[in-house]
């Protein structure tokens, strides 16, 4: 770790709003759209959530890198942030599970990143303002003037209209076998899945058929599931045409269906909601979620820049086809009110806005894999 760098680097959003640092990691030049975490820890999963693809991250909490990075909790292989901002970088490492400074790592995979910045107000901006693109420039990039800079990052492309998930999902299918007695089969479709996810079904007895996003229905059927499940992952729910396609021949088969972030999202389409881009979205493990059937507070990880529109109070006829049968919103936000989550009453499908796999984050909501079980367990019941 260069603990003395003080290569000068300046930050610069879309609006002409500039800060101006030290490099952080690597030396050069990333444009992005910019978000805050305000996660207090768990930096090294965020940092390899497929769904922070195209971003630049600001962490919220000031002092970053002081527990390093392990060979263990990375939730994909890849760090997959288009750049990094900190207040303070950690000057030493101080975990017993620590392999490498955290700098470090991001130095030999290239990100490039700033700190000695004003990460809080960067992040007050951001909410007055909402999400925009930003650029980080380092050494002789740094020297440019701020009007060409300014025009760089505002030709990079918005978020909003970007079908991401075939860019971050696998090339091959691959399966993680069930722990203990197998129970069910289920295709989990990669739009930009988290490592925990599939070990959570695991765990519960389910072999999971990790399959890439361009999967069709009958590879699905082919596979003789019990069910189908949707990840998280970046981009526009709006642009993922296919996988709505492949989601509603899903439901109108009966296949039980679980999602979760992005498939939240993709199951508000296929049910014929809208969706829509949040001012500065929701990004961190401390969001509290109200779950209406049990009126229970769980305090949630998420990750997301988008949103189902859906009625928040009721019982709905799926606009998009009267056989899907009846919806309600099942979960809400508490802190704006978003829709977090969405049950089908009539047909074995739901799905929730934010990340029970809990990696990092609280275990409040491990619960709904559980669920995902039962359901395909009642499902053969009523097949039989």
């Amino acid at each position: 770790m260069n603990l003395l760098n003080q290569t000068p680097a300046v930050l610069v959003l879309e609006d002409g709003r500039t800060l101006r640092g030290n490099a952080y990691a690597a030396t050069g030049q990333t444009v992005g759209e910019a978000v805050f975490v305000t996660a207090m820890t768990g930096y090294q999963e965020t940092l390899t959530d497929p769904s922070y693809h195209r971003q630049i991250v600001v962490q919220t909490a000031p002092h970053i890198g002081n527990t390093g990075v392990n060979d263990t909790d990375d939730e994909s292989l890849k760090y997959w942030i288009a750049g990094y901002v900190v207040r303070d970088a950690s000057r030493v490492s101080s975990n017993w599970r620590a392999t490498e400074d955290l700098e470090d790592r991001l130095s030999r995979l290239g990100v490039v990143g700033i700190k000695d910045v004003d990460t809080r107000a960067l992040t007050r901006h951001l909410r007055d303002r909402g999400a925009m693109r930003m650029g980080i420039f380092s050494g002789d990039a740094a020297d440019r003037p701020e009007s060409e800079l300014v025009a760089e990052v505002n030709a990079a492309p918005e978020m909003t209209g970007l079908q991401l998930a075939d860019e971050v999902t696998t090339e091959k299918a691959y399966v993680v076998p069930a722990q203990g007695e197998k129970k069910f089969t289920v295709a989990a479709y990669d739009l930009g899945i988290k490592s925990m996810t599939p070990e959570q079904l695991a765990a519960r007895g389910i072999e999971v058929h990790v399959v890439p996003a361009s999967t069709t229905f009958d590879e699905v059927r082919e596979l003789g599931v019990d069910g189908v499940f949707y990840s998280n992952g970046p981009g526009d729910p709006a642009a993922a045409d296919h996988q709505v396609d492949v989601l509603r021949q899903v439901l109108a088969a009966r296949i039980p269906f679980f999602g979760i972030c992005f498939g939240n999202q993709l199951l508000g389409r296929a049910l014929g909601f809208g969706t829509y881009k949040l001012k500065f979205g929701h990004r961190g493990m401390n969001q509290p979620v109200l779950d209406k059937s049990t009126g229970r507070v769980e305090i949630t990880s998420q990750n997301h820049g988008f949103a189902v529109d859906a009625p928040l109070e009721g019982v709905v006829t799926a606009p998009a086809d009267a056989s899907f049968g009846r919806v309600e919103v099942s979960h809400i936000g508490l802190n704006d009110q978003v829709v977090e989550g969405i049950r089908c009453l009539d047909i074995p499908a739901y799905s929730v806005q934010f990340h029970p796999e809990s990696a990092a984050g609280p275990h409040d909501s491990r619960g709904l894999f559980d669920r995902f079980a039962e359901l395909m367990t009642a499902n053969r019941s009523a097949e039989n």
